[in-house]
């Protein structure tokens, strides 16, 4: 499955969050590496599973975030232009909705 193409001169629901989501991502990659290194330091089993549980909540509040400011912004302003875009806008965020609920 591949991505849609955004336009490029849309700007993104996100864009005035944009260092807030990127100083958050920077944290999670942080997690991410030192979870690497407390496998490779052999490091108790519990621990390194409180960590992942942790990176998860992260990336999943990154997402839900993400998921917001879509609706906030891409569909709320599709759906106010009407036509195919706004049923284009409300598919996208429903299989979104449908990924980050998958278990």
């Amino acid at each position: 499955m591949t991505a849609p193409t955004p336009s490029t001169s849309a700007s993104h629901g996100y864009i005035s969050d944009k260092h807030r989501y990127l100083a958050r991502l920077k944290r999670i990659e942080g997690q991410a590496r030192g979870i690497h290194r407390m496998v490779e330091e052999d490091t108790y089993c519990i621990d390194i599973l409180t960590q992942i549980s942790a990176i998860t909540s992260a990336l999943n509040n990154v997402a839900l975030g993400l998921l917001d400011d879509h609706l906030k912004h891409c569909v709320v302003g599709a759906a106010q232009d009407g036509g195919a875009e706004a049923e284009e806008k409300i598919k996208e965020a429903s299989d979104a909705i449908a990924r980050l609920v998958r278990k």
